[in-house]
């Protein structure tokens, strides 16, 4: 923001208009004190940034927690059986099996064993997982409360479940600002050609906040950000012209309106022309070698599959991008299940350990934080007819597995446990429990817990970062959240 061309009206300003003018804003604000290490909340104590940037692989569709990483041998001895009255107890169920005969139990049709020195289990599904089991800390207990994909996606990414708020990113871009001025702080990568449930810009929307904080979302070919090349007939110094007196128009019209969104609007302007030189050199994956590229997998060079896309990750995380956003479609199996999730592993399981592996080699997991996983988890149960062959599994918010990796979070280590069936998560002594967001329950890990370890991993007390929006302090945890601080090495 150039701060010469701001002439300071005492008579027209107001509250809204002096932050948004000033510095960076609240954002800015809230970030010296969180980095002073000032607050007194009870979760925090003074707070040491462990990690500078997360690169979210994001699961669209909720992966199958009993197929993939929570080995459960007596679903398999159980195999057709019913599902126990006593461990679904009354909770809900989607209206795609509510009306279901029968609930009839599904082992998973994949051989489990455990790896590393830590000795996590690991499926059949994930051989190259085994090669990192030991950098990764599992949560075998999350859980959320949303039961329909759009809004327990929502929820994930913008802490609510009703569209609107800010998302992770956005929150990040506010209170932390940038690394690196030539590029966005917030990039969305999102795999080509996955039909599954839709995904929407919103997701990676500023929501309430400034508009210069939302996500900007990357594509594969030959423009990776839409309109950002300059048009047929136009050249470098005459866009830069155009930009200069479109910039003097702007100034003149945020002096007479003293509206933030104005300056946004420039530093907007501002970022995407130095943007047509920093992203076709971030996004140029021809300067990889062939020994990185192998490491990824053969799609990783095809542009927009998951594994060019981790890739990328790796290279703008290098260049400073504070938060990076992977959307891979494609794990919503309510049917033909065992045929689904292998096609799912293939994309995506040598791809997300050799980001892990890589990060590692060059010095980058000690502060980059990776996190995989879904917006929830699948049931025991088949939705539809269980055969010898085939099964499918529905939407269960109750548990599910997420991993982490780097970044200051504890490896080698799994957290919390779920019962005999991957139904309910369950205490030391394999009994389920119940727990609830109001109150922190030792061994679960509620959505906004694990926002609220992001955020402290990252040297930023959740309940600091907020934002006044229609006379109320909003934050990404909402008015919950603790910090898991086994998960914190």
């Amino acid at each position: 923001m150039n701060h010469q061309s701001w002439q300071f009206d005492p008579l027209a300003v107001n509250r809204r208009h002096f932050f948004g003018a000033s510095a960076a804003g609240l954002g800015a604000a809230a970030f010296a004190q969180i980095a002073a290490g000032n607050s007194t909340t009870p979760d925090s104590d003074k707070l040491v940034a462990k990690a500078k940037r997360i690169i979210f692989l994001f699961q669209a569709g909720g992966p199958a927690q009993q197929d993939l990483f929570d080995y459960k041998p007596l679903l398999n001895e159980q195999n057709g059986q019913q599902l126990p009255t006593h461990v679904r107890a009354g909770q809900r169920l989607t209206g795609m099996s509510a009306q279901q005969a029968a609930l009839p139990l599904a082992g998973s049709h994949f051989k489990f064993a455990q790896y590393g020195k830590s000795g996590a289990w690991l499926s059949e599904l994930l051989p190259h997982h085994r090669e990192v089991v030991d950098d990764l800390c599992f949560v075998k207990s999350m859980y959320t409360e949303a039961i329909n994909h759009d809004p327990a996606i929502t929820f994930f990414q913008t802490g609510s479940q009703i569209a609107g708020r800010p998302s992770f990113g956005s929150w990040l871009s506010y209170g932390l600002g940038s690394l690196n001025a030539d590029l966005p702080s917030f990039i969305v990568l999102v795999s080509a050609n996955q039909a599954d449930q839709p995904l929407y810009a919103r997701l990676w929307g500023s929501g309430f906040l400034d508009s210069r904080h939302q996500g900007v979302q990357f594509r594969s070919g030959k423009d990776a950000v839409l309109y950002l090349s300059n048009p047929d007939g136009v050249c470098a110094s005459g866009r830069r012209a155009m930009l200069d007196k479109l910039s003097a128009l702007n100034r003149l019209s945020y002096e007479q309106e003293l509206d933030p969104e104005i300056e946004s609007r420039i530093a907007q302007y501002e970022m995407a022309f130095r943007m047509q030189t920093s992203v076709p050199e971030a996004t140029d994956l021809s300067q990889e070698s062939a020994e990185v590229l192998d490491m990824y997998g053969a799609e990783s060079r095809t542009p927009g599959t998951f594994a060019a896309n981790c890739v990328l990750a790796r290279r703008l995380a290098e260049r400073g991008v504070r938060f990076i956003q992977l959307y891979h479609q494609g794990w919503d199996h309510h049917g033909s299940l065992p045929a689904g999730i292998r096609q799912q592993c293939l994309e995506t399981d040598q791809a997300s350990a050799a980001l892990v592996k890589d990060l590692k080699q060059r010095g980058m997991l000690e502060d980059t934080l990776v996190v995989w996983g879904g917006e929830f988890g699948r049931t025991a149960y088949s939705q539809g007819k269980l055969t010898a062959t085939d099964y499918g599994r529905d939407h269960h918010p109750r548990c599910f597995t997420m991993w982490l990796a780097g970044g200051g979070v504890k490896p080698g280590i799994t957290y919390g446990r779920t019962d005999d069936y991957s139904y309910n998560i369950a205490d030391a002594e394999g009994n389920a429990i119940s727990p609830t967001k109001d109150a922190f329950t030792p061994g679960a890990v509620h959505v906004h817990d694990l926002q609220a370890t992001l955020l402290h991993l990252l040297g930023v007390e959740h309940t600091a970062l907020t934002f006044k929006h229609q006379g109320r302090h909003f934050r990404l945890t909402d008015v919950h959240g603790h910090v898991v601080r086994e998960l914190i090495g």
